[in-house]
């Protein structure tokens, strides 16, 4: 006979939190039922309620292990950066593909069924860093840096946009004329505009060619 073991409520949870994960990566929120996720960790259906309720309990706990997973990978992402150049790439493509895991998906399913977050602060400390980075980069060339509330304004509109893009990306961008493919070129687009943001702005734009 197999021997049962016996965990901690905090590593049951996760467990429970990280199979719940993989349904919705693979399935959207409807994927994520109590008796697939007990299959999926080894338990029974009693367990999932133990720790987490109703289903409905369990996707919000889900949707919050998802942010806290999100601010982790950012964190490591700002940390890795030195004085040195530091690209803004890693930290749209983590942000992006968080959303295209499913949670844009079980963000939208709770918001519909009333759920709304009033929490804050999931991006300040890459606003906070990202500032204190331009203010270096433009301390050294010259050039003016932007406002604090100018990089919070850029950072919730690429939130905004890579947040939304699983579920209506691509009817946006048919409705210029660009294909599925483009998602790509978006991000990319995204991290330009983060660069470009960061950068600041040169205190004496050239003025062109006299009486052109």
């Amino acid at each position: 006979m197999a021997t049962r073991v016996r965990r901690n409520p905090e590593d049951a949870r996760r467990m429970i939190l990280e199979a719940a994960g993989k349904l919705l990566a693979a399935g959207g929120p409807a994927a994520v039922q109590v008796r697939a996720v007990a299959a999926e960790v080894g338990v029974s259906d009693a367990a999932i309620n133990h720790h987490f309720g109703t289903r409905a309990q369990l996707l919000e706990s889900l949707l919050r292990f998802g942010g806290a997973k999100l601010k982790a990978e950012l964190h490591a992402v700002l940390e890795a950066w030195t004085d040195g150049p530091n690209d803004p790439a890693d930290l749209v493509r983590a942000l992006a593909a968080l959303y295209a895991d499913g949670y844009a998906e079980l963000a939208l399913a709770l918001h519909r069924s009333g759920r709304r977050d009033t929490g804050s602060g999931l991006l300040d400390e890459v606003v906070e860093r990202l500032h204190a980075r331009a203010r270096r980069h433009c301390a050294a060339t010259g050039r003016t840096p932007p406002t604090r509330e100018a990089l919070r304004l850029t950072v919730a509109a690429l939130h905004q946009a890579v947040a939304t893009d699983p579920l209506f990306g691509d009817e946006f961008r048919r409705s210029v004329g660009l294909d599925t493919a483009a998602r790509e070129h978006m991000l990319d687009w995204w991290i330009e505009v983060l660069r470009t943001t960061v950068a600041g702005r040169n205190p004496h734009p050239d003025p062109g060619p006299e009486g052109g």
